[in-house]
């Protein structure tokens, strides 16, 4: 049976997981949101282009034509800001929800009985999500300044167009990409992408920031933290470094090494997966040895859990979840093809297809009967 510490630290890496698809969900949430004002900033950018004149032409012109396709960019992005807010502070919600639960769950009963669970207010919880900077910036002020970033670029792109001669078609395309080639060709893109950072990041940082307060409140029940790395292709160096590092749960100074704590997991760089566990106090230190059934101390031993990297720890998870987390065919692979998870990549960290695997490794494809 594992002890409490370990139970802990396998739900932190389960739970890291089920954040990181919730990212992607929200990603593509945003995503959808941003593109579903091109086709009304398309139509706008071709009435504004057409009224520019190559003799004529002159940024001030340029600017005061574009006046509805900005206000059309920044309405979109206002109306993002709105659904980011509401994303984090539900996310600051639910983190402090799981974790009180995860304690709840895992703490044997007698234990609890005599070490209440302290918990976070809803005001704490707004805090979280809204008042504190990720990456030297407040989320409000990321989602600003991809907006002005994104009206730049429009301008940019119009002016280049006209001062080269580009008609109408070919500047809306450098402006906006085509659809065939998914608008990757475009200006705009790079706003997609910056995005996509920043909302990564927001999640990352405010989930993290909910467990260290949860932790805080309880600072008499924890006695360290450990940093949790995703180990695979797209781990960054700061956190393979970092990995099963242990720190003080109240100030995050180092615990046997001198590596700093910085920004934490989930917060020390963009789009950052990792994430942290408590490692709780032993029964001794807590003054709960006596009567306590031998199991239970068993259980509340106070020792740092033996090192899980994430391979080892979706072996051991069951075929459905297995399935859960890569998709049903990768699932097979694992299983029954002999992959191992980090093969799921290619040497830059990007997931490879069903067809790219296929072709790198066709034998696993028959051998697990897909």
């Amino acid at each position: 049976m594992p002890t409490v510490n370990e139970a802990l630290q396998a739900a932190a890496i389960g739970h890291a997981i089920d954040l990181l698809h919730l990212s992607n969900a929200e990603v593509r949430k945003i995503i959808a949101l941003l593109n579903s004002a091109d086709a009304e900033l398309r139509a706008q950018l071709i009435l504004a282009i057409a009224s520019l004149g190559v003799e004529s032409f002159t940024v001030t012109h340029m600017n005061s034509v574009l006046v509805s396709v900005l206000e059309t960019n920044k309405s979109i992005y206002a109306a993002i800001q709105e659904t980011m807010v509401e994303s984090v502070i539900d996310l600051a919600k639910y983190e402090i929800g799981y974790q009180k639960a995860l304690f709840t769950e895992v703490i044997p009963q007698q234990v609890r009985v005599t070490v209440s669970l302290g918990s976070v207010t809803l005001d704490q919880t707004r805090q979280i999500a809204m008042s504190r900077p990720f990456q030297g910036k407040l989320l409000k002020e990321w989602l600003d300044n991809l907006e002005v970033n994104r009206a730049a670029r429009i301008r940019d792109g119009v002016r280049m167009g006209m001062v080269e001669g580009q008609t109408t078609e070919q500047i809306v395309r450098r402006v906006m990409g085509i659809k065939s080639e998914g608008y990757a060709d475009g200006l705009l893109n790079r706003s997609r992408q910056d995005i996509e950072s920043v909302v990564r990041t927001a999640i990352s940082h405010t989930a993290q920031g909910a467990r260290d307060a949860f932790y805080r409140a309880n600072d008499d029940l924890i006695a360290e933290v450990s940093w949790l790395s995703t180990l695979d292709n797209k781990t960054s160096v700061d956190c393979r470094l970092r990995d099963r590092l242990r720190y003080t749960n109240d100030t995050h100074e180092p615990v046997g090494h001198k590596v700093p704590w910085k920004a934490g997991p989930g917060r020390i760089h963009w789009c950052c997966r990792s994430t942290s566990t408590p490692i709780l106090k032993g029964y001794e230190e807590l003054r709960l040895s006596k009567g306590l059934p031998e199991s239970t101390r068993a259980s509340m031993d106070g020792q740092v859990p033996k090192s899980t990297t994430y391979g080892e720890w979706l072996i051991e998870q069951s075929a459905a979840r297995q399935d859960q987390i890569l998709g049903p065919n990768r699932g097979k692979l694992l299983r029954e093809g002999g992959l191992t998870h980090d093969q799921f990549y290619n040497d830059r960290g990007k997931f490879l297809t069903l067809d790219q695997l296929r072709e790198r490794d066709a034998a696993s494809f028959a051998k697990a009967g897909i």
